[in-house]
């Protein structure tokens, strides 16, 4: 799953209150506490502190304490993504190298992406104006927000899903009471998005570097 959460006044007070449990253990290095809280509904490895700045996630944090090698290990077999940038550009291999915690840089190391970095440029923003045109209804999910987008979500990045479980996630939006899963298909997205509470407005797009393209829609 996609935590894209930047805007904590969105989500329900119990996953704001988990999400800091794990944020707070992951930045004081208590990683006993950190994995108790991955096994908690609804928490992520690969979420950050919602309404935080950095975007570091417990792995980055691992990376930046120089933790024992099992804690990244167990991390990245819970989820974590090795290739995830936090809002400085780091990832957790950066972070590691960084401050010289070498015993960790052959476990942090991403996995290599099929894609050029053009090709993924392409697909983020493909990706971007599908979700972008299903938020951005007039008097829809995104003027309930109260603020821009981006201030609010961050999107699902290509560069990321040919590491994640099955190269897809599902990426859960407040207000939509659905959401959009994303799957890297050789070389190109599949993306199928709903709003559970509306019949009939299942969508599904294929997004290529050429763009985007509905191809089916009416489910769910």
């Amino acid at each position: 799953m996609w935590t894209g959460f930047l805007e904590p006044s969105l989500l329900k007070p119990a996953v704001v209150e988990r999400g800091t449990r794990l944020a707070d253990a992951a930045k004081a290095g208590r990683w006993d506490e950190v994995m108790a809280v991955l096994g908690e509904p609804l928490v992520s490895p690969v979420q950050w502190r919602f309404g935080g700045d950095s975007w570091f996630t417990p792995l980055h944090q691992a990376a930046w304490h120089g933790a024992p090698l099992p804690v990244a290990s167990s991390l990245v077999e819970r989820g974590a993504l090795r290739s995830l940038r936090a809002h400085d550009g780091r990832t957790p291999y950066d972070v590691a190298a960084d401050r010289g915690h070498d015993h960790l840089l052959a476990a942090l190391s991403p996995p290599p992406s099929p894609l050029a970095p053009e090709r993924i440029a392409a697909l983020d923003a493909g990706l971007a104006s599908v979700i972008d045109g299903r938020l951005r209804l007039p008097g829809g999910i995104a003027d309930s927000y109260g603020k821009p987008l981006r201030e609010c979500l961050r999107y699902p990045p290509v560069e990321v899903l040919h590491e994640a479980p099955g190269e897809g996630m599902w990426f859960p939006v407040p207000e939509m009471y659905g959401g959009f899963s994303v799957r890297l298909m050789r070389g190109y997205l599949y993306v199928e998005s709903w709003i559970r509470i509306v019949g009939g407005s299942g969508q599904a797009h294929v997004i290529t570097h050429e763009g985007a393209v509905l191809v089916e829609e009416g489910f769910v």
